[in-house]
């Protein structure tokens, strides 16, 4: 069993990287030059445009995008919500059909349900058991009257890399705007060319939370979903959070940095991760792409024990991981992403590493591992009979 009195260890990066310190110096900068409004002309409020149009510089340098394409947003879902239903409407005339993946974000998602409910046509391309979508079956669902395409950079579930530049190229030949979700990967690996929009959040680079960011190509079309404002080229309502906006920029430049140096070493860790777990703890599935995935990022399933229980149990052994879907970890609905993939839903448990993880702590992890299944296994079977005779080891999640 762990020493308690060791210090906890964070392995959910995927939901919110620990700030880092670029944001925290950048933000207190700003706190005192950049907290008045950019759209007026004294002293002052010129300082903090200064501010705002150097962060969005410093963040469109990074998405390979100009500045005057970069909007700040307040989520990342909001950048989402922005792009789908901005996108839809702003192509009404050419259909209102709509493409995406099965694994996409939640935000994604909701926004095609709600594009369903005003009278739109959704088609939903599904993933192999790796989480990965077919790039002939994405092309083939694209028709004549597709209003937009979507397609992540890579699952926020289990880290498989999706193939955005052939779903791009296959959306340029049939004259389709796409849309990337890059929350996930900015920052961590190159950005995929081609999009026509392109969504990212800031607190999962270590900036702060409460900010996103929207880009859309020059040429693209797009028209607000949302009352017309003035701020932010028209394109999201409200003032302005300069000093978050300025921290996110710093924060995306040296956590780029820190990745170029350190995802090799991520890599080979969450490497250690797939190859231990199903070694030492029976009826695991390890899922997502061993080898087009994000370099952080790593997934199984364990039968015979609850997703929730388990996570608990390592809280209190000192570690901070998720299960399941990182927006819905609050239900008792299965993760819509390994649905999709057909994989077991029963028993996940996602880890994530952030930047500066000590080899030691994943040693760790990877030795009270076994032995917190184990024990919440003897515990199903003597309290409530979740045992091997009683759990459905097929490919969908018990009720």
């Amino acid at each position: 069993m762990a020493d308690p009195s060791a210090p906890g260890v964070y392995l959910d990066a995927a939901s919110t990287e620990p700030p880092h310190p670029a944001a925290r110096s950048a933000l207190l900068e700003a706190l005192d030059a950049g907290w008045a409004d950019p759209a007026r002309l004294y002293g002052t409020a010129r300082g903090a445009r200064v501010l705002l149009d150097r962060a969005r510089a410093r963040v469109a340098e990074v998405l390979g995008a100009r500045a005057d394409e970069v909007s700040f947003t307040s989520s990342g879902t909001q950048a989402v919500h922005l792009a789908v239903l901005g996108g839809l409407r702003a192509r009404r005339r050419v259909g209102r059909h709509l493409v995406v993946s099965a694994v996409e974000h939640s935000s994604v998602l909701h926004a095609a349900e709600a594009h369903e409910r005003d009278g739109g046509e959704v088609t939903v391309v599904g993933v192999d058991r790796a989480g990965r979508v077919d790039p002939g079956e994405f092309a083939a669902a694209l028709r004549p009257d597709t209003a937009l395409a979507c397609l992540q950079s890579a699952n926020h579930e289990v880290g498989t890399v999706q193939p955005v530049a052939e779903a791009a190229e296959a959306c340029r030949a049939a004259r389709v705007p796409l849309l990337v979700d890059a929350a996930q990967s900015l920052g961590r690996a190159d950005v995929p060319g081609g999009w026509s929009f392109l969504a990212g959040s800031a607190h999962k680079w270590g900036g702060p939370a409460g900010v996103g960011v929207l880009a859309v190509r020059k040429g693209t079309r797009w028209r607000s979903p949302l009352p017309d404002d003035e701020r932010e080229r028209r394109r999201v309502p409200g003032f302005e959070n300069v000093p978050a906006i300025a921290a996110a920029a710093a924060a995306l430049e040296a956590f780029r940095a820190d990745m170029a140096a350190d995802a090799a070493r991520l890599s080979s860790l969450v490497d250690r991760i797939r190859a231990e777990v199903p070694r030492t703890v029976p009826d695991v599935e390890v899922v997502g792409d061993p080898v087009r995935r994000l370099p952080h990022l790593v997934t199984f399933s364990c039968l015979y024990v609850e997703g929730e229980a388990l996570l608990t149990e390592l809280d209190r052994l000192g570690f901070a991981v998720s299960s399941g879907s990182s927006c819905t970890a609050d239900t008792l609905r299965p993760s819509h992403v390994l649905e999709a993939m057909g994989v077991i839903t029963h028993g996940n448990v996602r880890v994530s590493l952030p930047r500066g993880v000590r080899s030691a702590d994943v040693d760790r992890f990877l030795t009270v591992l076994p032995g917190a299944v184990g024990r919440l296994r003897r515990e199903g079977l003597d309290g409530f009979g979740t045992g091997p005779d009683h759990v459905d080891t097929g490919r969908r999640s018990r009720p």
